[in-house]
């Protein structure tokens, strides 16, 4: 139990940290002034909340989707494979990128809570063939799982994470040397050719009691004349815009759309806002992720994709919706099939 929480920064690690613009007294900041309960609800009431939440938090049926043979998926132009909540794969002129990859059955060190929807947890790790790069968001259980890091991380090139995850990596036995730390607005490029740039997310980090001791981030990724914004998770705030002036727009960008709540509206996005971010980071297709995974929210299952799409409608912003497993190339139009349109 010990091991899953993982280890916090130390050392010539925690010497770089204090170096960071973004820390401070003791932890990482956001850029603009942001509380994870800024309405001062009190525990009990979240926990009783969360407890009476209505059943309609877990789909009524099994999941449809889509069982894609990760080996042989090949393209030029990148192909998406999502795994459900925010794990996907990339595959764009023979390389591989995984994101965010959560394999095990739980978003939480424990059993009876954050338990995947049926038909969800359709891949293990086993399935994912050799990966070029993997990308890490933060540092929460719905984002880095520990067994599923155990199991694939000998078949990873390069890792790249926030400034201060690289202490859990290493504890759990990732060697070193894959793994590169990047702050806010610091870039890399990888032996595969593709170039990363970690961008502001406005969110916390935090695998136990404290929190904010590693950072959390989205990532901006070019390869093969390609432009995409990785978002993990983030609550809206003017740092899409910068983002999407700084980087001139983007062809593909993987945004939340679920998970949201009354009582923690600044970390993170309503599917309304999540819109408006693609609007702002100038996204030619957007593709919503956070949802149809876990309940981690009080909110109907498939509640965050209903509003989306409608509040992306009348946006005129272009989205598209593949059910798990299934692969979205870049350019190609989804199904129009509202495959989660049940209760």
């Amino acid at each position: 139990m010990i091991k899953v929480l993982g280890k916090r920064p130390s050392g010539d690690r925690q010497i770089k940290i204090a170096d960071s613009p973004h820390y401070k007294n003791g932890e990482f900041k956001n850029i603009e002034e942001t509380s994870v309960n800024p309405n001062k609800v009190s525990i009990v009431k979240i926990l009783k909340d969360f407890y009476n939440r209505p059943s309609t938090v877990v789909p009524g049926k099994v999941l449809p989707s889509v069982k894609t043979d990760l080996f042989k998926l090949d393209s030029e132009i990148p192909a998406v494979v999502w795994f459900g909540h925010s794990s996907y794969m990339i595959k764009s002129a023979g390389i591989n990128i995984l994101v965010d990859p959560v394999f095990s059955s739980n978003a939480s060190p424990v059993k009876f809570f954050g338990k995947a929807f049926a038909g969800s947890n359709i891949y293990g790790a086993e399935e994912i063939p050799q990966v070029d790069l993997l990308l890490i968001t933060h540092d929460h259980f719905d984002h880095l799982d520990y067994k599923t890091i155990l199991k694939l991380h000998k078949k990873v090139k390069a890792i790249v994470v926030p400034l201060g995850l690289g202490a859990h990596l290493e504890y759990w036995g990732v060697d070193r040397n894959k793994i590169t730390e990047l702050d806010w607005w610091n870039g890399h490029h990888t032996d595969s050719g593709i170039e990363i740039t970690a961008t502001p997310a406005r969110h916390f980090s935090g695998r136990s009691l404290k929190r904010a001791t590693s950072l959390w981030t989205s990532y901006v990724l070019r390869h093969n004349g390609k432009k995409l914004f990785i978002g993990g998770d983030s609550g809206y705030d003017n740092q899409f815009k910068i983002i999407g002036n700084k980087f001139n727009g983007f062809d593909l960008a993987f945004l939340e759309c679920g998970q949201y709540g009354a009582d923690w509206p600044l970390i993170h996005m309503t599917p309304e806002q999540t819109v408006q971010a693609a609007k702002d980071l100038n996204v030619d297709v957007l593709f919503p992720v956070h949802w149809s995974k876990f309940v981690l929210s009080t909110h109907a299952w498939n509640e965050p994709i209903r509003r989306l799409t409608a509040s992306a409608q009348n946006a005129s912003q272009k989205y598209v919706t593949p059910m798990i497993g299934e692969v979205y190339s870049l350019g190609e139009n989804c199904k129009p099939l509202h495959w989660w349109d049940f209760e």
